[in-house]
């Protein structure tokens, strides 16, 4: 914000002259910190009165808890400064000891994100994932099949970068150059012109919205499926592996993405924007790429295509081999970063690594652990139990899903949502005759819809300050999500109901 001192001296007294502008109070701020502060104070009570009421660890996470939801949702502080925080008052409060915060940054979960990044930066690098996404959106000159193509590559690349971050990192310059391609030239009429934008537009949501909805298709499509694999294994319950989180997740990313892509056509184009015939040039796209589009693979491109291959196929079945994926990561980090033969060095590759979420996952996965542990996931489903008096599987797996879908409209961050509900809805779901793994996938599943509002997800704040392109407006955004909102709902619980339990993972 500009200030006094930053104006030039000759407009300095013109701007004093001014009145102040008066703030306006947050009162959005205030109710919610009267609500939090309620919600603490009724768990100090319940504490205290009731002989049914939750220990006194079981009382202090849950308060750490509730301040912590508040933080992330009303408050402007860093998602991992409020997680850290939060971790270290569980320490020293006794709820949690120091050796289980400080081991979850040695987590298996953690090394594997690490060791993915690295992989994906130097896949990336070698211009592998460049020169895919060219060969694909240049393949068809059909508007319709164009956008489906590119829904099929962006969920491809839920193996290649992981984190809904990441992938939208590497997928931004690539709408850009596609948008630019698709813009109006010269000589277009004002109908093809006005065409072309509405194209550009619907394809500023595309990306996007794909990448979210597809994020499930991956043990590593987010860091929120890490923390429920991790409190679903803490709680007793299976074990998820990539071949598994692979089987279920794949066919939902699949199809709700392609969903969305129609939906998204059918929202902000015109039935005779699909009948135009366009064109996208590889000239066009190679203007704005580092790495050759045309022409045979390079020998770079061809290690990294060798490599990505071998490590999914590793990870996929480790029940083969036996070799923790983990450890397959890391052999991947090694290849990718050998001198003279790797495209990058690991110096650089770790210099890229968000260590910032990294952080803030080994602490939620903690927060978790302590929700679990010390009997709060309990105490608190006990208690939602008998308020809803919910006594059957379908009450419950509906308001898991609707609770999931829309809780991202209070807390922004997907890994903390999770770290947050999956263990309540793990410690309920026994009760009402679910599979905690079940509700917890589902409730992950439903968790991939947080389009609602530019702030909702960082994919969906990116591509909406994309600079040169014209986008979405938060007025899309809303006029999305009214359907695509319980459209996902719907096709989770479908999921829940019917594709999940024959692929193993029943009720």
């Amino acid at each position: 914000m500009t200030t006094l001192e930053t104006l030039p001296l000759s407009l300095a007294p013109k701007e004093a002259d001014q009145e102040p502008r008066a703030r306006s109070i947050p009162w959005g701020r205030i109710l919610s910190a009267t609500v939090a502060l309620a919600l603490c104070a009724g768990i100090a009570v319940a504490h205290a009165l009731s002989p049914e009421g939750p220990s006194l660890p079981a009382s202090i996470t849950l308060i750490v808890f509730v301040l912590a939801v508040w933080a992330w949702a009303f408050t402007r502080l860093d998602d991992t400064y409020v997680s850290l925080g939060a971790g270290t008052a569980l320490v020293l409060s006794g709820s949690l000891s120091p050796k289980e915060l400080f081991s979850s940054l040695g987590d298996d979960t953690i090394w594997l994100l690490v060791a993915a990044f690295v992989i994906a930066v130097g896949v990336t690098a070698s211009g592998l994932t460049a020169r895919a996404a060219a060969w694909l959106v240049t393949g068809t000159d059909r508007p319709r099949v164009l956008f489906h193509l590119i829904t099929a590559a962006i969920v491809g690349t839920v193996f290649a970068a992981p984190s809904t971050s990441g992938r939208a990192a590497l997928l931004l310059p690539v709408f850009v150059a596609i948008a630019r391609a698709l813009q109006a030239r010269p000589q277009d009429s004002g109908r093809q012109r006005r065409a072309r934008a509405r194209l550009v537009h619907a394809l500023s949501l595309v990306f996007p919205t794909v990448i979210l909805l597809s994020a499930v298709g991956s043990f590593l499509g987010a860091g929120a499926h890490l923390v429920t694999a991790h409190i679903v294994a803490a709680a007793g319950s299976r074990d998820f592996s990539f071949a598994s989180w692979l089987l279920l997740g794949l066919p939902l990313a699949a199809l709700s993405s392609h969903l969305a892509t129609e939906l998204i056509l059918a929202l902000f184009t015109r039935r005779a924007d699909m009948r135009q015939r366009i064109s996208i040039a590889m000239e066009d796209l190679a203007a704005g790429s580092a790495t050759p589009l045309t022409g045979p693979l390079t020998q770079v491109e061809n290690r990294a295509a060798l490599l990505l291959g071998t490590v999914v196929v590793l990870w996929c079945t480790e029940s083969l081999h036996g070799i923790d994926p983990a450890i397959v990561a890391l052999v991947g980090v090694l290849v990718t970063a050998l001198p003279g033969y790797g495209a990058v060095s690991l110096k650089k590759a770790l210099g890229k690594a968000p260590w910032s979420l990294l952080v803030f996952m080994a602490a939620t996965l903690a927060m978790g652990d302590a929700l679990v542990n010390t009997g709060a996931a309990q105490w608190v489903a006990s208690t939602a139990f008998t308020a809803l008096s919910i006594s059957s599987p379908w009450p419950f797996m509906v308001a898991v899903v609707l609770l999931s879908t829309a809780a991202h409209l209070v807390i922004q961050s997907r890994s903390a949502r999770s770290a947050v509900l999956v263990p309540i809805v793990v410690a309920l779901a026994p009760a009402v005759g679910v599979d905690p793994a079940a509700a917890a996938f589902a409730s992950t599943a439903a968790a991939g819809f947080c389009h609602t509002l530019p702030s909702s997800a960082k994919p969906v704040a990116m591509f909406a300050s994309a600079e040169e392109v014209e986008t979405f407006t938060p007025a899309d955004l809303r006029r999305l999500s009214l359907i695509l909102g319980p459209a996902m709902a719907l096709l989770v619980l479908a999921c829940s109901a019917w594709l999940w339990p024959a692929l193993g993972l029943g009720w």
